[in-house]
């Protein structure tokens, strides 16, 4: 068995459930998600209407899911140069599910990529697959020594990796952090995702058709302001916005809250440098590590 099959499996303790559970995801990466996509639309196409898989769902949800990330606070983390370890309830600030929740990136300058399984399950381009990152060594690891032939896992320097978030931001893709029970509770994984090709976001689509309050992904926990004497009411915020949170009208521009995830794609494509991202008071705390280790030292 190789050394980073070893500390994978390692990490869980004497929860071998959850060890191989682990084991598997990972190896059998793009069959496990598209098999999920598949029963997430079968159940929610034919089966809505069925009470009973409410709290099921929900169950689902709070063991694997999301958090999206700002631009600002995807750098942070992939720039880290020092362990980060915080478990406990209060994340729940932050990750506000019941169960994976823990901010941990364990030797963060090991990184590697590989190709996404959503993106492979839903028939992206080609040049957009290679686009799952791991920070943390003893799971990029197992990525670049068990799946480099298998789902081109590869190890990548910060810059490489700061490149593709970059890369993918210009494109109008959102990112987002990952946090699964079965992977240790803990994040590590940050993908670049878009609507159309995202079975997380997708997920939630279905989900909602249960419950309307459902969502796979935490907002990011900012709005956005607008400097009305930069803008030029050109749209280029409203098109970048996947969530329909801006509705620019004449000299009017609106900003739906609730709708608003705080990804701050709106704001990276404004050619008028005209709106800004700001802690939302009503919405979880961003995933900002430097919020995150003060609020640890605190």
């Amino acid at each position: 068995m190789l050394r980073s099959t070893r500390k994978l499996l390692g990490k869980h303790g004497w929860r071998l459930d959850r060890a191989a559970h682990n084991y598997l995801y990972f190896v059998y990466y793009y069959p496990y998600v598209r098999t999920l996509y598949r029963l997430f639309r079968f159940l929610a196409a034919r089966f809505a209407w069925l009470g009973p898989l409410r709290p099921i769902i929900r169950m689902a949800f709070d063991r694997y899911h999301a958090k999206f990330l700002s631009g600002g606070d995807a750098r942070k983390i992939l720039t880290l140069n020092a362990d980060l370890r915080v478990v406990g309830e209060a994340n729940r600030d932050i990750v506000p599910y019941r169960y994976a929740h823990s901010v941990i990136f364990e030797n963060p300058g090991y990184i590697a990529v590989m190709d996404c399984p959503c993106k492979k399950t839903l028939g992206a381009p080609a040049d957009t697959l290679n686009s799952c990152i791991c920070v943390g060594e003893a799971t990029a690891r197992f990525w670049v020594e068990r799946l480099g032939a298998k789902y081109n896992a590869r190890r990548i320097s910060p810059e490489e990796a700061l490149s593709i978030v970059d890369r993918f931001r210009r494109m109008g893709y959102v990112t987002q952090a990952f946090f699964k029970v079965a992977t240790g509770g803990s994040t590590g994984v940050i993908c670049n995702c878009h609507p159309d090709t995202c079975v997380s976001l997708k997920a939630t689509g279905f989900a909602r058709r249960f419950d309307p309050e459902l969502s796979m992904a935490a907002d990011a926990g900012y709005a956005v302001r607008r400097d009305a004497l930069r803008c030029r009411r050109c749209g280029a915020c409203a098109a970048a916005c996947h969530f329909g949170a801006i509705r620019p009208a004449g000299i009017e521009w609106t900003l739906d809250r609730s709708r608003c995830t705080g990804c701050g794609l709106c704001v990276e494509h404004c050619p008028e440098n005209a709106l800004s991202l700001y802690i939302d008071p009503e919405k979880p705390l961003p995933l900002d590590v430097d919020l995150v280790r003060e609020r640890h030292a605190g």
